[in-house]
């Protein structure tokens, strides 16, 4: 547990040292010497040219600051050749590469932009294709619903015509009926009609011959 502990502390402790690490850069149009000590008379470890990030570890009151490279090499390096920014040339290529950065994007939000534009532009032929198919469709539905209408209009003339023909059949009946009664009605007074003439025709026949024979006994 207390090794645990101890390595914890350890741990807290180098990030600690990781998060609060200093960077500075060596000064503009420069090529300093990277020492293994504080002076010219120390070994010289390497040559830093301009804009090398160094991470600062110390820094003394004789004008002398301890760094670290980017390969892990420890030195000193006079602290008048390091400054807090980089350099200008540094700070003009981060710019160039940011704005190339920034013109590839610009590139692709164009080019996607161009492809969006072309799917709004299909999209937008497809929906005119498909409201003109829902207009065929819809007068489509109005001619079947005319047709379907159709048998329901002939259905009800049909069942008009029915009751027509049932109404004119008992017209024809009472027509018929009443025409019977006429012709009966003809068949009694011609009837009548005749037996008065047999009549008539009988009483003549039995008047005339003694209207003739009073004339001659008169004579």
């Amino acid at each position: 547990m207390r090794y645990l502990l101890i390595t914890l502390a350890l741990f807290a402790a180098t990030a600690s040292a990781v998060q609060a690490a200093e960077y500075q850069y060596v000064s503009d149009q420069l090529i300093i010497t990277l020492r293994n000590g504080q002076g010219n008379s120390y070994q010289v470890l390497k040559t830093l040219p301009t804009g090398t990030r160094l991470e600062v570890l110390e820094k003394t009151d004789q004008g002398y600051t301890r760094v670290r490279t980017s390969d892990g090499t420890e030195g000193w390096v006079r602290s008048q050749y390091l400054m807090d920014d980089s350099t200008s040339a540094m700070q003009l290529e981060e710019a160039t590469r940011k704005l190339n950065n920034l013109q590839e994007e610009n590139e692709k939000l164009r080019s996607t932009l161009s492809e969006i534009q072309e799917e709004r532009a299909q999209l937008a032929s497809e929906r005119d294709e498909l409201l003109g198919k829902t207009e065929e469709v819809e007068k489509q539905l109005d001619h079947l619903n005319e047709v379907a209408a159709k048998p329901l209009v002939l259905d009800r003339e049909n069942r008009e015509l029915q009751q027509k023909n049932v109404a004119l059949e008992k017209e024809l009946q009472i027509l018929n009926q009443e025409n019977q009664v006429l012709k009966d009605r003809a068949e009694r007074e011609w009837f009548i009609a005749g037996a008065g003439v047999l009549l008539g025709g009988l009483l003549l026949g039995l008047l005339i011959p003694r209207i003739r024979w009073k004339k001659q006994s008169s004579w």
